[in-house]
């Protein structure tokens, strides 16, 4: 049987980032269902969401459910946490554009 690279195919590449256990146990769901919540709740900006990617990524850091990494090297930096800060929840206090209309109106 020959394999793809003798017949011209392409040789498959691993994640960069390699592979990492499932959240079996649910240990990250409410950062989870924040993260996935979040697009829709803001229009699809990613960049409003980016707090809840933070928290999801640093949850499954704590429960050794991927690689510790500083967070710089994942490509966060200090973000505004007031737009998008969730309540005890995981739920978005104020939608993001609610926020910038709130701060127009002041």
């Amino acid at each position: 049987v020959a394999n793809l690279v003798e017949i011209g195919g392409v040789r498959p590449v691993p994640p960069e980032k390699g592979v990492f256990p499932l959240d079996h146990l649910h240990e990250c769901d409410l950062e989870k269902k924040g993260y996935l919540a979040c697009p829709k709740s803001t229009g699809f900006q990613s960049e409003k969401c980016q707090q809840f990617s933070k928290r999801y990524l640093e949850c499954r850091m704590e429960r050794n459910l991927m690689a510790k990494q500083d967070m710089s090297e994942l490509g966060f930096r200090n973000l505004d946490e007031v737009d998008t800060a969730p309540d005890k929840n995981g739920k978005l206090e104020t939608l993001p554009n609610e926020a910038d209309e709130k701060k127009i109106a002041s």
